[in-house]
């Protein structure tokens, strides 16, 4: 029978939420949460012999420790596999698992595997280290990550050729070649800004996703003197009791709450429900994602006409292009329902 360890966090390892997303890491004796999914469905073919277990912040806080503590668990089990996840369309728990997965086959000889939504940070970042194979944006299709990643993974432990990735089914590996230069990214991104605005020829050094639909930019305000400037964000900053039940991901609500509550945020303070990134600094100051302060002071300095009465949230991490276009939709007849003449959008 194939051994197999798996990595997790600690939402999945049934710890808690983010509110123990700086739990340490851990080594556990057989399957554990997801793990038992996959055991069920490995059935007499593999077994899951240990699990390791670590904080989303906890990981990312000391990466180096976290991924010595774990290839040293991997060297004393010896599994003849690692899965890692599945993390859907998670920021830190995904790269955790691309981490943890690439430093398994490249330190140890370890095959590994990880489920991962195909739009997720970490596919970018380890899909030329470790072999992944496509999920839903959330837990909601482990069924189907689970029934998926298995037969794929007793696969590479028994070191089985793997086909064309379309055949597969795995998403398909890929790279971005690095070329060094003597102009600095902010210069670079300047000048292609110039040069679009001009309506001259420039080249992004990102590739969009297929099927992408450009969205026209709109006309420039004409006096920024005499103009109401609203403020919208897509990084989950909503009063700490979320009275909107806005989704920490995967949105499909969105709404506005007064400037002045924001301004004087004390009963109730504002905090992010954003589940993509660490939003402690963001709670510390929420003028870090919604740059009331800033604007005010252009306001003082008579760069702009006045700042809205109200600004306007939603969460961004997992939200589908259907729900995406509704909310800007929806958001943007209240913003000219009121007189507003531009907007400040900000994004993790």
């Amino acid at each position: 029978m194939l051994r197999v360890a798996h990595y997790i966090n600690q939402f999945f390892a049934g710890i808690g939420g983010e509110d123990k997303a700086d739990a340490p890491f851990e080594v556990r004796e057989g399957a554990v949460g997801p793990g038992r999914a996959f055991a069920m469905e490995f059935g007499d073919d593999a077994e899951i012999v240990q699990t390791l277990v670590c904080g989303d912040n906890a990981f990312h806080a000391d990466p180096e420790a976290n991924l010595e503590a774990a290839v040293a668990a991997l060297a004393e089990s010896k599994p003849d596999l690692l899965i890692a996840g599945p993390a859907f369309n998670a920021g830190r728990y995904g790269l955790a698992c691309g981490a943890i997965a690439a430093a398994a086959t490249e330190k140890l000889g370890i095959p590994a595997l990880i489920g991962l939504y195909p739009e997720a940070p970490a596919v970018d970042v380890y899909r030329v280290r470790t072999v992944m194979m496509p999920t839903g944006d959330s837990a909601g299709s482990m069924k189907d990550a689970v029934a998926s990643m298995a037969p794929m993974g007793l696969r590479l432990a028994r070191g089985e050729p793997l086909s064309p990735a379309e055949e597969d089914g795995r998403i398909p590996i890929g790279y971005r070649k690095a070329v060094a230069t003597e102009v600095p990214v902010a210069h670079r991104a300047v000048e292609m800004l110039l040069a679009k605005l001009k309506g001259e020829p420039f080249e992004s050094e990102i590739s969009l996703p297929e099927g992408a639909e450009p969205v026209p930019p709109a006309p420039a305000v004409d006096d920024l003197g005499e103009a109401t400037i609203a403020l919208v964000t897509e990084g989950g900053l909503v009063p700490e009791d979320n009275p909107d039940r806005i989704e920490s991901s995967s949105a499909t609500k969105w709404a506005r709450y007064p400037i002045d509550m924001l301004r004087a945020n004390t009963d109730p303070a504002f905090k992010s429900i954003h589940a993509g990134y660490d939003s402690q600094w963001v709670d510390a100051d929420p003028n870090r994602m919604v740059p009331l302060d800033a604007l005010e002071a252009l306001r003082a300095e008579g760069v702009i006409g006045g700042i809205h009465d109200y600004f306007y949230a939603t969460t961004g991490t997992g939200t589908t292009v259907t729900h995406g276009e509704r909310i800007g939709g929806e958001i943007a007849k209240q913003l000219i329902a009121d007189g507003v003449q531009a907007v400040i959008v900000t994004s993790t």
